[in-house]
């Protein structure tokens, strides 16, 4: 029993992708750091562990609406049949139970955070998982999709503050320019089948070279802003390196995947975008704790 039970938890990790949080979850770390440098508030466990939470569920909650909503297309596509649900891996009924009971626990986590987050806990949840449906009928999706992780950095902060501040609403604009720029690179893989499918995406309505150079300038006014937070914020060397770095990163994925050259998407896709995330993470906590 307890063998069937632990495969059945790899099961849903795998349906949902657990490791790809690494794209929002170091900036929801970051809004939380931000929240406490802003009030003067000691590290409280229990509040991080609580947005840790929230980010875990509302994205598991659209992931696995995500699976269920394009099992159809995920059937017809030679590179997502072998996906959890087309592949008979995870009933559609398991599927269901599985986001409903996210849904619910990220509403209670909200609850257990504050009243304001918990007011504006459905909004959140339509944005994250409206996403889904968006290429039915916009080439712009890839927009939606970094609007829906953009929460993270400001959702974090007010779960501690309550209140907006133009700081954490700067890492969420970051967060998604960012992720718009990535889902551009990433939709790359599937032109040719969401044209043949009827479904939207800047790679498909405008061709593969336009998307990149697309891509290219989100990704450097992303830059541009993480730097406009930097100055506001008073931040000091090692932010300054560990924004250099992520600037390496995201350069270094525009050289790797050319129009001519798609042979290397996923591991910039995955690789450049996952690590870059956590390396500015890693950087911003020293910053915050030994500022040079």
């Amino acid at each position: 029993m307890a063998v069937a039970f632990f495969k059945r938890i790899s099961d849903f990790s795998s349906l949902v992708k657990i490791s790809h949080t690494v794209f929002s979850m170091p900036f929801a770390i970051i809004g939380f750091f931000l929240a406490i440098q802003h009030t003067g508030n000691s590290f409280e466990l229990k509040t991080f562990i609580m947005i840790l939470l929230c980010v875990l569920f509302a994205r598991n909650a659209a992931m696995s609406f995500n699976r269920i909503a394009d099992r159809s297309f995920d059937k017809k596509n030679p590179r997502t049949r072998d996906r959890d649900i087309p592949s008979g891996k995870i009933k559609l009924k398991y599927a269901y139970f599985f986001l409903v009971a996210n849904i619910i626990l990220f509403f209670i986590t909200t609850y257990l955070l504050n009243f304001l987050c918990f007011i504006l806990s459905p909004i959140a949840l339509i944005i994250v998982l409206g996403y889904s449906l968006t290429k039915r009928f916009t080439f712009l999706s890839h927009f939606f999709l970094g609007l829906s992780l953009s929460m993270a950095p400001i959702g974090a902060y007010l779960a501690v503050t309550a209140q907006f501040n133009i700081i954490p609403l700067l890492y969420s604009l970051f967060v998604f320019l960012w992720v718009s720029g990535f889902d551009i690179i990433y939709a790359l893989n599937d032109v040719q089948f969401d044209r043949e499918q009827g479904l939207h995406s800047l790679p498909a309505r405008l061709g593969i070279k336009n998307a990149l150079i697309i891509s290219v300038i989100l990704h450097l006014i992303s830059l541009f802003v993480i730097i406009i937070a930097g100055m506001l914020n008073c931040n000091h060397l090692y932010f300054w390196i560990g924004t250099a770095i992520f600037a390496f990163f995201l350069f270094y994925q525009h050289y790797i995947v050319r129009h001519h050259d798609l042979s290397r998407l996923n591991r910039a896709f995955f690789t450049m975008n996952g690590l870059s995330g956590i390396v500015f993470l890693c950087f911003y906590v020293l910053d915050f704790y030994f500022p040079v």
